[in-house]
Formats: C-alpha cells, sequence, structure tokens
C-alpha cells in the first residue's frame, strides 16, 4: 500500500512533537518534583502517614508549560513502573468550566475511571475522590490551567477549591501531592491562600530575552534540525535569526518551538532538504495570514511588529 507523502509527513512532524529537548529552565522544576516523589515513596514504604506536598508551575501563555509537565509526568510514571511502583498512579486533567467545587471533583472523578451523576451534593463528590484516590494509590494530582479555579468561579468557590487542595494533601489515611500548572494569575490563587502556598513549591517560566537566549534558540534550532535531518541553511544560524525567531514567537519559549516545527514541516512538505528562512516565512504567515510587511523572517526592522496579533495587513495595524 502506497502511504500518502502528506501523512508522512504528518507522522515525522508527531513524531518531532513527541521529542522532548532538555532545556536549563526544565532543570529545577525536574529536580524539586523529584524530591517531592522521593519523599511520598519513603512515606508510602515506610508505611508513614505524613502530609504531601505540590509543586506550582506559572508562566505567560506559549511559555512550555504543558510540555515540561507532559514530559515531566510521563518520565516519573515510567520510573514508578521500572521500580516496581506501577499501581502509584498520577492523575492529570484540564480544570473544568465553570472551575466550582462540584464540577472539579466531577471531572476529577472521570479521570479517575468513575462516574457520578451531577444531582450529587459537592461533599458527596469529594468524599468519592478522596476514596478513589487512596484506592487507586494516587500519589499526585494534576491541575492544569490551574488559575481558572479562580478566574470563573466566585471567591467562595476559590476558598472551597482551595481548602478541598489542601485537605487532600493533609489526608490522614492518603494523602495526595498537588501539580498546578497555569499563567501568571496562578500566583494570585497561592497569595490568595497562604496555607496552600506554603505546600507548594514554586517554579516560574520568564519570557525569553532575544538579547539573552538568542544562542540558546538556535542551540535548539539545530537539535530539531538533526532530528529532522535537515541541513540548517547557514544564515538562520545567525544571531540575527535567533533574535527573529523569539520575537516572532512573542518571546515564548513554547512558540519558538512551534515555528519551529511549523517551519520543518513546510521544508518536508516542499520535499527540501535543508531548512532555511522560506519556511519560517511561510510557517509564519500561515499562522498569522500577515501581508509581507508585517512578516519577521521579512522585513529588516521586524521588533516593531507586534507577534501577538493575527490577520495584520495595510490599514488594519494597530
Amino acid at each position: 500500500m502506497t502511504i500518502d507523502p502528506n501523512n508522512q509527513t504528518v507522522l515525522r512532524i508527531a513524531m518531532l512533537r513527541d521529542h522532548f529537548i532538555q532545556h536549563d529552565r526544565f532543570t529545577p522544576l525536574e529536580e524539586l518534583f523529584s524530591r517531592l516523589a522521593e519523599k511520598r515513596l519513603a512515606d508510602i514504604q515506610t508505611g508513614r502517614v505524613n502530609e504531601a506536598h505540590g509543586l506550582a508551575l506559572s508562566g505567560p501563555s506559549g511559555a512550555g508549560k504543558s510540555a515540561a509537565i507532559a514530559h515531566l509526568l510521563k518520565t516519573e510514571r515510567a520510573r514508578l513502573d521500572d521500580e516496581g511502583y506501577g499501581d502509584a498512579t498520577i492523575i492529570s486533567l484540564r480544570v473544568p468550566s465553570p472551575a466550582t467545587l462540584k464540577f472539579v471533583g466531577q471531572t476529577l472523578l472521570r479521570a479517575l475511571g468513575y462516574q457520578i451523576s451531577s444531582e450529587r451534593q459537592a461533599w458527596y463528590i469529594w468524599d468519592l475522590v478522596r476514596h478513589h484516590l487512596r484506592e487507586r494509590r494516587v500519589m499526585f494530582v494534576h491541575l492544569d490551567e490551574a488559575q481558572d479555579l479562580a478566574s470563573r468561579g466566585t471567591k467562595h468557590e476559590l476558598n472551597s477549591v482551595a481548602s478541598m487542595l489542601k485537605t487532600l494533601m493533609t489526608d490522614d489515611e492518603w494523602p495526595v501531592g498537588i501539580i498546578l500548572s497555569g499563567t501568571e494569575e496562578l500566583e494570585d490563587i497561592l497569595n490568595h491562600d497562604p496555607q496552600l502556598a506554603r505546600r507548594m513549591k514554586t517554579v516560574h517560566f520568564e519570557s525569553l530575552s532575544p538579547a539573552a537566549h538568542a544562542n540558546d534558540v538556535l542551540d535548539l534550532l539545530e537539535s530539531y534540525c538533526e532530528r529532522a535531518e535537515l541541513i540548517p541553511a547557514p544564515q538562520l544560524l545567525s544571531l540575527e535569526h535567533g533574535e527573529r525567531l523569539i520575537h516572532a514567537a512573542a518571546n515564548q519559549f513554547g512558540l519558538v518551538i512551534e515555528l519551529i516545527l511549523e517551519a520543518i514541516e513546510e521544508a518536508f512538505l516542499q520535499k527540501d532538504t535543508a531548512l532555511s528562512c522560506k519556511h519560517f516565512r511561510r510557517a509564519y504567515q500561515l499562522r498569522t495570514s500577515c501581508e509581507d510587511e508585517f512578516n519577521p523572517f521579512i522585513i529588516p526592522d521586524f521588533y516593531r511588529i507586534d507577534a501577538r496579533q493575527v490577520f495584520t495587513r495595510g490599514g488594519r495595524r494597530s
């Protein structure tokens, strides 16, 4: 059977997306989580019941938080399985909307494989959550987009959810570690509840600086080219291109990776053996529907472009 070239490209890009390249900002996250996991395992092995602690990762949208957490949890699950702790699970879910105490509890129950009627009261739902966390021997619960706990619920609901998270970490039978990831509004939630904050280790993903991080981004670009078996054109390895790439990605690490992968996809589709500026120009144009005069991979004065906007064209510039 003949494989559609487009499908083949999709598969190659999917493999590249699955490949996680270690970076400096990931190291402290990995180290903190490793300490939490080792402490929790030590308590399980010795039969001690100590309150669990958690980890909070904040950063702007597009900073690469989701990919970092996904890799972290995937690696930890594999390690637990290799060491004979396959039953010590890690549950990961996105905070639902609306982020009420009841709805968060229902979503967590579904992630645990348990369906429940929406007619049940919140206290009953969370009693079931605690029961199933204990029965499944869950070590950590990860809540992604955790800033929505505040933005989509009332202050009363925020207090209730924060209180329940603390209850899970201090359960006198089976304490569970909490992992929160989200935008910088997540920091407001933790500062709103000092008792929750003191139980959390914290990591913040800063925005990139073209001046400070251009070389790091070029190293990243070379790594992906090597993985994709593409030769990077000489101009792609210039400091200026690193700065252009960071600016085009609105200074966010995760968006830098997305643009690199989209440019590589263009090279695959055009059956090119080298990755060049034309692929980045096309990738940015497809992402934003901008005219050439608003494409940071084309114009000399690329800093004048607001890379957070789409559909930019003459006469419609903000």
